[in-house]
């Protein structure tokens, strides 16, 4: 695997928005073909038409299937023959069609094994909630993780949707991809609280949550209120935080992160990214979208793509245990509050000893 280098699908996005523009741009620098073999999935008409518009001279090789790619070329899948018309700009039902006609055509593939990784660039969300989604969203950088606990509800919705066992099973996914997929040997997650001051939601529901985790030793810390944490800047000592729900963690990701950040949902088998932005259709065409963000999606597929490997392959063949181990509880006893204390602490930190990345 190390000698291999990944094979990342990229679909197209809204074809009016800046989607090939920025997958154009990422891969101007002929070093990105160094690390990875790309695969866009989605039109070469209108990849044509967004390369001369833009005055780009970005190359790529058409194929009509996985199978062809070339290992060193920006290689251009097409998904369909069908005439796309541009408008920059205008999100249209013809371009929402062909964003589909691309993602689904990759979807296929990636369970096929025809590639590695999937990068999505922009589309327009639908927005459309998922109460028993058992995935879990989480946008981060190099410096800051915050996942979702509830996506695209609105807020009226939002309180009745939190039970203590979505708290478990979103703290549970977290824990897991703070190990798996970004390497932190033993993770230390915040928990926000659903209300600006706390609680019968905190009181009845999350706090409970929170000790049922730590009783499988998890270390989780919280409810902390949402201004009180982030204007305290508390989110440096932490290596992931579960908001719950979207503004809540958007809104300080978003202006944490600045234009590098990149949104995944973990409890998948495949790794999907994608940049924490929207087709940006007020810059659409106008040849100054930044790839930044879908470089950065690109590098992080390919980097939990890997962890993942490396974090299985002991798994997958573990030696007997040859004696009993003694759990240590000291670091956890400085940190840990008690259940009975835990309604109150939502001012707590736990020192600054933040546990290193492997």
């Amino acid at each position: 695997m190390e000698n291999r280098k990944i094979r990342v699908a990229i679909t197209h996005g809204d074809t009016n928005g800046i989607g090939y523009e920025i997958i154009l741009k990422a891969f101007e620098d002929s070093g990105m073909l160094e690390m990875c073999t790309p695969i866009i999935y989605g039109s070469p008409k209108v990849a044509t038409f967004h390369r001369n518009a833009m005055k780009l001279e970005t190359p790529f090789s058409i194929i009509s299937k996985a199978e062809d790619v070339h290992p060193d070329k920006l290689n251009l899948l097409a998904t369909f023959d069908d005439e796309v018309k541009v408008e920059f700009g205008s999100p249209t039902p013809e371009s929402a069609l062909a964003a589909r006609k691309a993602m689904q055509r990759a979807k296929e593939d990636l369970k096929n094994g025809l590639y590695d990784v999937l990068v999505q660039a922009p589309v327009v969300s639908s927005h459309t909630p998922d109460p028993d989604d058992k995935s879990l969203l989480i946008m981060f950088t190099d410096d800051i993780r915050i996942a979702l606990a509830t996506n695209h509800l609105p807020i009226k919705d939002v309180a009745t949707s939190i039970t203590s066992d979505k708290i478990v099973e979103k703290c549970r996914l977290l824990h897991t991809s703070l190990k798996r997929d970004f390497r932190i040997n033993n993770p230390r997650m915040a928990v926000l609280a659903l209300n600006p001051q706390l609680g019968a939601e905190e009181e009845k529901i999350i706090c409970p949550a929170l000790k049922t985790v730590e009783e499988t030793g998890i270390q989780v810390y919280g409810p902390y209120t949402a201004d009180d944490f982030f204007g305290n800047s508390l989110q440096s000592s932490f290596d992931g935080i579960l908001a719950m729900y979207d503004d809540q963690g958007n809104v300080p990701f978003k202006t944490l992160a600045c234009e590098f950040g990149v949104k995944m949902k973990t409890g998948f088998p495949f790794v999907i990214t994608t940049p924490d932005h929207d087709p940006c259709f007020d810059i659409a065409g106008k040849g100054i979208a930044d790839p930044a963000s879908l470089r950065h999606a690109i590098y992080a597929a390919i980097d939990i793509f890997r962890n993942r490997i490396h974090y299985d392959e002991p798994l997958a063949n573990p030696l007997p245990k040859l004696y009993h181990e003694k759990r240590e509880d000291g670091e956890k006893a400085r940190f840990a509050i008690k259940a009975k204390d835990q309604f109150k602490r939502e001012d707590k930190v736990p020192e600054d000893d933040k546990t290193e990345n492997e």
